[in-house]
């Protein structure tokens, strides 16, 4: 399969003869970057946003899933887990993000989306989430895990693969920390980034290891 960024808390997956995904696509004239332009089949919404929930910039959508449950659509199993916290660490209903993470299961390879996680997740939502294969992590604040919390739910996750989303870029016009602080937290010297990541089972390391990607224009 195939992972591309577009920017923020974008992504589109893709992989043949399976249903596309794309998450949380944004409104351009609140976020930065570039107006997106993609076509796909499923688009999930993490919370409702504008950084999050353009739906109407995808084109071609059969299903919009913007809340928790089990899905099946176009060969692809999506599970939605809510977190409710709020940056305040009180309980749901005070001043919280009704926020939900997806898992997307491509025929045994499965990718976790965060969404706009802000505090690390109960043991009972990592249970529900499975096993990650790739994790797509906010590491800039912002209303979101910062780089220390970010690192930490990787470690609770142990994904094979890690894609940082939601920091600080040249085209993003929303006030967040740079991908810098989340490298460094993760002990890392900066990783080479590219265009997108094609995964395969056999090519999945070991050890976490973390990908950069550099955001597309759509």
């Amino acid at each position: 399969m195939e992972i591309t960024w577009y920017g923020h808390s974008c992504f589109r997956l893709t992989e043949r003869n399976y249903a596309t995904v794309v998450t949380d696509p944004y409104n351009n004239k609140t976020i930065g970057y570039d107006a997106l332009r993609l076509k796909a089949d499923i688009v999930t919404v993490s919370h409702d946003a504008p950084g999050h929930n353009n739906t109407e910039a995808v084109k071609g959508t059969s299903h919009v899933i913007d809340g928790p449950g089990e899905f099946e659509i176009g060969g692809v199993f999506i599970t939605g887990v809510h977190t409710d916290t709020g940056s305040t660490g009180k309980k749901k209903g005070t001043n919280g993000t009704r926020n939900t993470l997806y898992v997307f299961d491509y025929d045994g390879i499965t990718v976790a989306h965060l969404g706009d996680l802000q505090q690390i997740p109960t043991q009972a939502e990592i249970e529900a989430l499975g096993t990650v294969n790739v994790a797509l992590v906010p590491v800039g604040g912002g209303g979101s895990l910062n780089a220390a919390k970010a690192a930490e739910v990787i470690s609770l996750l142990e994904p094979n693969l890690v894609i940082p989303m939601h920091y600080a870029t040249p085209d993003a016009k929303v006030s967040l920390e740079s991908l810098n602080k989340f490298i460094k937290e993760m002990g890392l010297s900066k990783p080479q980034s590219q265009p997108s990541l094609k995964v395969t089972r056999s090519g999945l390391p070991d050890e976490t290891h973390v990908v950069v990607l550099d955001y597309q224009k759509s």
